[in-house]
């Protein structure tokens, strides 16, 4: 239907006494605009989880762990929640470990619960505690840990460091509804995005160096 419209339009230019060269410029317009939407859409690729057996795109827990196991330089990790996070980072570690030089940052969010009677700086060094002990891989290399200070803070109120993303190597950022557990990783329905724009990665990436340099985010032990 496409070509044929397109056939139709350019008969019509002729008929008007559109030159041969102003018609191959048309054409080369054309093919110029087919060949950018292509190009979009191989740099954006649909991410989703489902019940076992269900077609997807690309599953969530390939496409993390395809990321961590490619790092050469840098990883940014935000997460709003971590469980059976041993499993999520094995293969970060392994590569933290592979490459002395990998600079890995990750963000997270830790909340007051309840039951916590202790000091800020107490119940961050329980977390960290918790997280290197629950989340991490036994014996690998140790990334740098931040949290968003105003969570503890709640003077106007709960704040959450809700993002969930991947950068890596200042090239390629997976954003998705998915935390990093072991659940939304492999079993939830979850549906994200990975983007492979340097332009766009450097973006986020400089959006939470903002976030560390302003003391927003801080380090975590």
């Amino acid at each position: 239907m496409l070509f044929r419209s397109v056939a139709n339009t350019l008969t019509m230019l002729s008929l008007e006494g559109c030159t041969p060269g102003g018609l191959a410029s048309c054409l080369e317009v054309i093919a110029d605009s087919v060949a950018a939407r292509s190009s979009a859409a191989d740099e954006v690729q649909l991410v989703m989880t489902g019940p076992e057996g269900r077609a997807c795109h690309r599953d969530t827990a390939v496409v993390v762990q395809d990321l961590f196991r490619r790092a050469e330089r840098s990883v940014l990790v935000a997460g709003y929640a971590f469980y059976q996070g041993k499993v999520v980072f094995e293969d970060l570690g392994r590569r933290m470990d592979e490459v002395p030089d990998l600079h890995v940052r990750i963000f997270l969010n830790v909340a007051r619960k309840p039951e916590d009677m202790g000091s800020i700086p107490e119940i961050v060094s329980g977390f960290v505690r918790k997280f290197k002990a629950r989340n991490w891989p036994a014996g690998c290399r140790l990334p740098e840990l931040y949290y968003d200070c105003r969570s503890l803070a709640a003077a106007e109120g709960p704040v959450s460091l809700h993002a969930k993303c991947i950068v890596v190597d200042g090239r390629e950022m997976f954003i998705s509804s998915a935390n990093f557990t072991e659940a939304a990783q492999h079993r939830n329905i979850e549906v994200g995005v990975l983007v492979r724009s340097a332009t766009l990665a450097h973006q986020a990436a400089e959006f939470f160096d903002a976030m560390v340099g302003e003391h927003v985010c801080v380090r975590a032990g």
